[in-house]
């Protein structure tokens, strides 16, 4: 054990020491909050351009009441279609409405002298459904429709709460939103992990075997206490690396969220987080969305934020324990990152599959089918991660743990006699049916 020890420390210091960990460790937490916000921002603030569009309006009921904004300018013209194709160059599109589009809404044709985009064209398409569906209402010559419409028109937001939990008064409301975005962001870092950190482990593996190192080293070690050394030493740089994005990010979203949440927001947050029977009409009261209210309560509740990063950090440490033994023995078995293209495939298959997966599961994770792939030992650290923030009941944690657990300790017995085999092979690419016959043999 203590020559594990040694191998465990050489390879945590290796790569802590490096200004790579340090730089990566720091700006990963803000790259994430960039990647977050950048959609919105870019979205917000990338207009586009001015662009006409020339209307030929023969039912004489749409052209008068199109709106106009600062991208689409809409211009009515007495000009014919053709005339229009023709001497309207300068215009980005011209819009072509039928005589009966009220009857036949498909009646519409939109000729544009450019390439056009989905966004252009659901907004002109929004303003003709509107205008159309007013049209098609004044039929029934109701007075005051417009009125009735708007004093009719209603928007519910909706409290969700746990009854499995507590039967007595309200607890906490639970928000999906959150639950929802929590899980897909940490069964996307939980995906690129194991495939960073095992790959780290392959590589390692294969540059060690290249420089005959690994010749000298197993005169003093045994094969399968240098794997579990390197298995180790790296799961140790992940687990720092984890510990210390958790601390970062909860320390600055504590200190930074309450200054930056409104009072009124902060009181809904409250009464939200304490279970309290007003917390709704709180919610209401503070002229915020509910659902907001809700998200926001969700991820900065103490308890809530503990829960999913300690269960962050078992399912990582396992699934990487899991992968990376995979990956050694692949390692051991090649002389050369390209030779290991081929065995890596079986590998890479389910760490794919549990990212298709998530992406299913996050619709309904009760199903049978999230159950069973978070079960899985292959895909449930993503499958389970994304289901964890949705507060599913811990005994299907504790399990899935156990499952990914008892898998790791039997591909390091597999992976084991293939590396002690593998790192003496040089100059052949064993297939599978090879590696078969490496673990069969006896020690």
């Amino acid at each position: 054990m203590s020559n594990t020890f040694i191998i465990i420390q050489r390879e945590f210091n290796e790569r802590v020491r490096k200004k790579s960990f340090i730089i990566t460790t720091l700006l990963m937490p803000v790259l994430m909050i960039i990647l977050m916000v950048a959609p919105a921002l870019i979205m917000q603030y990338s207009g586009g351009e001015e662009k006409r569009i020339a209307v030929i309006d023969e039912s004489g009921i749409v052209a008068s009441q199109l709106q106009s904004n600062d991208e689409l300018i809409f211009e009515p013209t007495d000009l014919s279609v053709d005339e229009a194709r023709k001497e309207l160059t300068d215009h980005y599109a011209v819009l072509c409405i039928g005589s009966d589009v009220v009857a036949n809404p498909s009646d519409v044709k939109f000729y544009v002298n450019s390439s056009s985009s989905i966004s252009v064209e659901e907004a002109i398409s929004n303003q003709l459904e509107h205008l159309i569906e007013t049209e098609k209402l004044k039929q029934y010559n109701i007075d005051n429709l417009q009125q009735i419409l708007d004093e009719v028109q209603t928007s519910v937001s909706m409290q969700t709460f746990r009854n499995d939990k507590s039967q007595e008064g309200e607890t906490e409301a639970q928000s999906s939103i959150a639950a929802t975005a929590i899980g897909y962001v940490l069964g996307f870092i939980l995906y690129m992990f194991l495939l960073i950190y095992g790959a780290m482990v392959m590589q390692s593996v294969i540059e060690e075997k290249n420089s005959r190192v690994l010749e000298v080293m197993v005169s003093s070690v045994r094969p399968f206490q240098l794997m579990m050394g390197k298995i180790f030493g790296i799961a140790s740089v992940a687990v720092v690396q984890i510990v210390i994005w958790g601390v970062l990010i909860g320390g600055v979203g504590a200190a930074v969220l309450p200054q930056l949440m409104p009072e009124q927001m902060a009181a809904g947050v409250e009464a939200m987080q304490e279970g309290a029977p007003q917390a709704a009409e709180v919610a209401a009261a503070s002229d915020f969305d509910p659902e907001m209210v809700q998200a926001v309560a969700s991820i900065t509740d103490a308890g809530y934020v503990t829960k999913i990063f300690v269960c962050l950090l078992l399912f990582v440490l396992g699934g990487y324990l899991l992968y990376s033994a995979m990956f050694a023995a692949v390692g051991s078995a090649v002389d050369s990152v390209q030779d290991a293209q081929q065995l890596q495939t079986p590998i890479m298959v389910p760490i794919i599959l549990a990212l298709l997966m998530m992406l299913a599961v996050i619709k309904d994770p009760n199903s049978q089918l999230a159950f069973w792939f978070s079960m899985i030992p292959l895909t449930s650290p993503v499958v389970m991660i994304a289901r964890i923030p949705y507060d599913i009941p811990m005994w299907e944690i504790v399990l899935s743990l156990v499952l990914l657990y008892a898998s790791f300790i039997g591909m390091v017995w597999v992976a084991a006699k293939i590396y002690r085999v593998g790192i003496f092979m040089y100059g052949k690419k064993p297939d599978l049916k090879e590696l078969w016959k490496w673990v069969r043999y006896p020690f």
